[in-house]
């Protein structure tokens, strides 16, 4: 069985080469490619798990193939470059991108990479699953979608991302870390900044909840769940009908 199907882009056919074998004897399927606009033609043609993308490579730069699989797509992108400054890592990231690796690299840490990229990847983590529902909360995962009451409530990526997380991992109470890494990347863990546990939601009666980003909150109350278990280290776990449970408030910056 497949482990993933990979594409590789890399105007590099040494790199191709490397990677394809690699790639191949952990067990994925491979794809190379030249070239951004060959990647583009291939992914709205064939399904993929993950694309290994060249940030630097001739013609359509790594940089604009990124942005332009996220204007349809949502399969996990690590790009790969020669360059290591922070600005590169940051326009990579802001470009779409989910990891960034810098050339050369280590094959078992990019695998490592590639395998946590795909534990994080909507495919992998909602597999079979298309909406999940709990109380008068529905979810769509397809849609990327929220709904209360029959509402629709806007959600920004990463709030979404956030609500998904918690949802695919039932039952698990998941550290500041963990969440972090998985929602943000590999390399957040210790960015403890970008996701807080408010110390005022410490009451089972206030709000238990919260995505916020500007003006924008998502609020469940303790009307809509039926168990709130302090688990330590700023972690609840909630559980919300019969089937769901995730951790406690969450504020996204």
């Amino acid at each position: 069985m497949s482990a993933g199907r990979i594409l590789i882009v890399d105007d590099e056919p040494q790199i191709r080469r490397v990677l394809r074998t690699a790639l191949i004897t952990a067990g994925y399927e491979t794809t190379d490619l030249r070239n951004g606009d060959e990647a583009l033609l291939h992914l709205r043609e064939a399904a993929c798990d993950l694309v290994l993308l060249d940030m630097n490579m001739q013609g359509v730069g790594g940089l604009a193939t990124c942005r332009e699989i996220r204007r349809f797509s949502e399969i996990p992108i690590i790009v790969l470059t020669v360059r290591n400054d922070e600005k590169d890592k940051v326009q990579a990231l802001d470009a779409g991108a989910d990891d960034f690796v810098t050339k050369p690299f280590s094959m078992p840490e990019l695998l490592a990479r590639i395998r946590a990229a795909l534990r994080r990847s909507p495919a992998s983590a909602e597999a079979g699953l298309q909406k999940a529902h709990f109380g008068n909360v529905t979810v769509d995962f397809d849609a990327r979608g929220l709904t209360v009451n029959g509402a629709a409530l806007r959600l920004t990526p990463k709030e979404f991302d956030l609500l998904r997380y918690f949802i695919t991992h039932a039952n698990k109470a998941i550290s500041h870390r963990e969440l972090l890494q998985a929602v943000w990347g590999p390399d957040y863990g210790d960015e403890t900044e970008y996701l807080r546990v408010p110390d005022e939601y410490t009451d089972a009666d206030d709000i238990v909840l919260e995505a916020k980003r500007g003006n924008t909150e998502i609020e469940l109350t303790r009307s809509d769940i039926d168990e709130a278990e302090y688990v330590g280290e700023g972690v609840y776990r909630l559980k919300c009908g019969a089937h769901l449970r995730f951790l406690a408030s969450a504020t996204v910056h």
